[in-house]
């Protein structure tokens, strides 16, 4: 019997599992991160270096203008920001051909969802590092959003710190509060929270969201870290920390004889760096 010619082949459909895999990795990466959606990000795909510099403007003041003299011009006074491209995970697993044959198909979903939370865990997390930093390095409590013992959120605290960020010019668009799922089952206890003028439209879609309050969306998440017996969390403005990144979430897979089973890798390479100090409030409070 004479082969075929058209047969699809493991060679053929192999082609489309790359592609597969990487759009399952991709889904749950995005579906998994809350912080790194909150913050200014930078795409330096496709681009060589390891280091981005971003200027940093302060701002000017306006000047008087009088008759029959010249404008008065301002100094600048901009900053450097240096992005150090310096940050690269990876999620595998070696997939034995027996397990692949004897397995169901939901094996595959579970890894690239694996994958998609182990890596967006970690930029998060890279990010509350520096969220912990800002403020000058003070993390207020959550009860009073000022400096002192940690203690459960309050509505008294919340509008303290959102006066810290008043006062400090920090723009009212763009704002977020990020809490620990602890601080978060406090703050549904609020009235002040629950009333529907506070909530929103109820048109809230991303990840994370639960509500408004203020005027400022409020997120929580379980990546919120853990600082002895407290949960941090963190107000701030979406120009406070950075997030480039150089190469977003892929994912790629080589059959190993050696092994007779296959290699699958999901990794990204990335750098965080804070922008402006004062445009972000991280707070404490219990985790019990």
């Amino acid at each position: 019997m004479p082969l075929g010619t058209n047969n699809t082949t493991t060679t053929v459909a192999g082609n489309f599992i790359p592609e597969l895999w990487s759009d399952e990795v991709i889904g749950a990466y995005k579906t998994n991160l809350v912080l790194a959606n909150l913050v200014t990000k930078l795409s330096h795909k496709g681009k060589k270096g390891d280091t981005i510099h971003i200027p940093v403007p302060s701002r000017g003041s306006a000047s008087a203008k009088t008759a029959n003299n010249q404008v008065t011009l301002s100094a600048a006074t901009n900053t450097l920001v240096n992005v150090s491209i310096d940050k690269h995970y990876e999620y595998s697993k070696l997939i034995e051909d027996i397990a692949e044959v004897q397995a169901l198909s939901s094996m595959r979903k579970f890894y690239t969802d694996d994958a998609g939370f182990a890596l967006a865990s970690q930029v998060d997390n890279d990010l509350f590092t520096l969220a912990q930093a800002l403020n000058g390095g003070t993390v207020v409590s959550g009860g009073t959003g000022a400096s002192g013992a940690s203690a459960d959120i309050t509505d008294v605290g919340i509008r303290k710190m959102i006066l810290s960020l008043d006062d400090a010019d920090v723009p009212m668009d763009n704002r977020a509060l990020v809490l620990p799922p602890i601080a978060a089952n406090d703050l549904l206890g609020l009235p002040r929270f629950t009333e529907q003028q506070f909530i929103g439209d109820g048109s809230a879609i991303k990840t994370g969201k639960i509500g408004q309050l203020y005027g400022i969306d409020v997120f929580v998440t379980s990546n919120a870290p853990t600082s002895g017996s407290d949960r941090i969390g963190v107000l701030l403005h979406r120009d406070a920390l950075v997030l480039a990144e150089q190469v977003g979430v892929r994912s790629q897979t080589q059959y190993k004889q050696e092994y007779l089973g296959d290699l699958f890798t999901a990794d990204t390479i990335y750098g965080v760096a804070e922008l402006r100090d004062n445009a972000g409030i991280p707070f404490k409070v219990p985790n019990a």
